[in-house]
């Protein structure tokens, strides 16, 4: 528990709805140019994007909007940063009650221009989803895409980035209320025009509600894969596994993971150049991990599962830690390899049932290992704030190097924290792993925009 401090010069009208906020360039420095998927503002720096889907925007619950802040030198700062809502002017639409605007987010260079732009998803089975144009002062102006959410890469191997495009809703029972899928081929233009469509195998997809993703090159054949976190009915979630080719995304003879409900990451775990899958499983508090091969996600009798039982994580294993709840991928200690930020929002500390915690699981030759494993919660030295119930600090996690030194920092949110206006912590990567020294918190207070159960942090990109 912490307070959030309020920054007068850069706060929004409330009355006159959320608008877009203006980025200051940062101030020039060597970096490691940051890969274009990640840079909104094209100044060489990987960006964050927060989804708050839970605010209140003008007058209308769970209206929610996304928050862009800005990686540079010297990391993140609470005055460099770009609020984005369906009452911003240029975003098509209007802001609508319940429709939980950022709940889901992808980005990438979808239009060649060099800089990402970011697609903003949504609950709701009939409005549209929202691609805002990566531009040299931040996102700026936006078309609107027929989906809910999406996912960005380049399927096809031609060099452009692809767009996969799902359109359904949320089940609140047992029965899903299915969901339709295309993929659209890159480039888009901004009035929103692919360079081709195509279906995307409505046989499995009409029988699921897509939620969310990931995307990544399991065979290194230069077309990425993709996965899906789905709800497949009877309170049970699964993961579908695409495989990119010539002609696009195909079903992969893996097709329906077993599991799922969490997190999901691609990542070279054991830099023999091949993504691995990591899959979180909610309901048995674990992370599957497939190694990707030439001949694509290595047999199902050599996946590795991880839980807070695996020798040297720390914990204890208990099924309601959600251990894997998020997942991110990226090289922490810049060892070539890339690591494991795993989420365990459910995580209890001392009394405190829901404080949560954040493990870091290191990738090695041989690939994941739980030696040599962080845990980071709020009462970690130097880690602002107190863990207390409920805050659930894991909620959501992502890797980038947002300052451009060679190391993947961590942003970890606590969606339960402050009464559910929710926080984001950015903790900096270093060759010794992630520290604590530089920490910085923000939410919603921090950047000026509507904090009341805005459930801040909900989905980091």
């Amino acid at each position: 528990m912490f307070s959030l401090p309020a920054y007068g010069l850069w706060a929004v009208p409330l009355a006159a709805g959320l608008l877009a906020l203006g980025a200051l360039p940062p101030t020039a420095e060597a970096a490691i140019p940051a890969p274009v998927r990640d840079d909104f503002d094209g100044d060489g720096y990987q960006d964050l994007a927060v989804g708050a889907p839970g605010a209140t925007v003008g007058g209308l619950k769970d209206a929610g909007y996304v928050v862009v802040m800005y990686g540079g030198p010297h990391g993140l700062s609470a005055d460099r940063r770009t609020i984005i809502s369906r009452a911003t002017a240029g975003i098509p639409g209007n802001p609508a009650k319940g429709e939980k605007f950022g709940i889901q987010l992808t980005k990438g260079d979808l239009d060649g221009d060099g800089r990402a732009d970011l697609v903003v998803g949504h609950v709701s089975a009939t409005r549209s989803a929202v691609v805002v144009w990566g531009a040299k002062g931040g996102p700026a102006g936006g078309t609107s895409l027929p989906a809910s959410t999406t996912q960005a890469g380049d399927f096809d191997g031609d060099g452009k980035l692809d767009l996969a495009l799902f359109r359904g809703g949320r089940s609140p029972g047992d029965d899903p209320l299915g969901t339709t899928g295309a993929v659209w081929t890159g480039p888009l233009t901004r009035a929103g025009k692919p360079a081709g469509t195509r279906e995307l195998d409505p046989e499995e997809l009409q029988y699921v509600d897509v939620w969310d993703g990931a995307t990544g090159d399991v065979n290194a054949d230069g077309r990425d894969e993709l996965a899906l976190k789905a709800y497949c009915g009877d309170g049970g979630d699964c993961t579908l596994f695409y495989a990119g080719s010539p002609t696009g995304l195909v079903p992969a003879a893996h097709g329906t993971f077993p599991g799922g409900g969490g997190g999901v990451a691609f990542g070279d775990f054991d830099g023999d150049g091949y993504q691995d899958l990591a899959v979180g499983n909610e309901p048995d508090s674990s992370v599957t991990v497939a190694a990707g091969s030439a001949s694509g996600l290595a047999p199902r009798g050599s996946w590795h599962r991880y839980t807070q039982d695996t020798p040297g994580v720390p914990g204890a294993y208990e099924d309601v830690d959600i251990f894997g709840a998020s997942l991110s991928a990226g090289d922490i200690n810049g060892d070539g390899r890339d690591d494991l930020a795993v989420g365990v929002p459910g995580e209890e500390i001392g009394y405190d049932d829901g404080a949560g915690i954040v493990e870091i699981l290191y990738g090695t030759e041989t690939g994941l290992t739980g030696a040599g494993s962080q845990a980071l919660t709020q009462d970690t030295a130097g880690v602002p704030g107190t863990a207390e119930p409920g805050d659930d600090f894991g909620s959501t996690v992502r890797l980038l190097d947002i300052n451009g030194n060679g190391h993947a920092d961590l942003a970890a949110s606590a969606v339960g924290e402050n009464s559910r206006a929710g926080a984001v912590w950015s903790l900096r990567g270093r060759a010794t792993g992630v520290v604590t020294d530089a920490g910085f918190v923000f939410g919603a207070r921090t950047v000026g925009a509507p904090y009341a159960k805005a459930a801040f942090g909900s989905e980091l990109n």
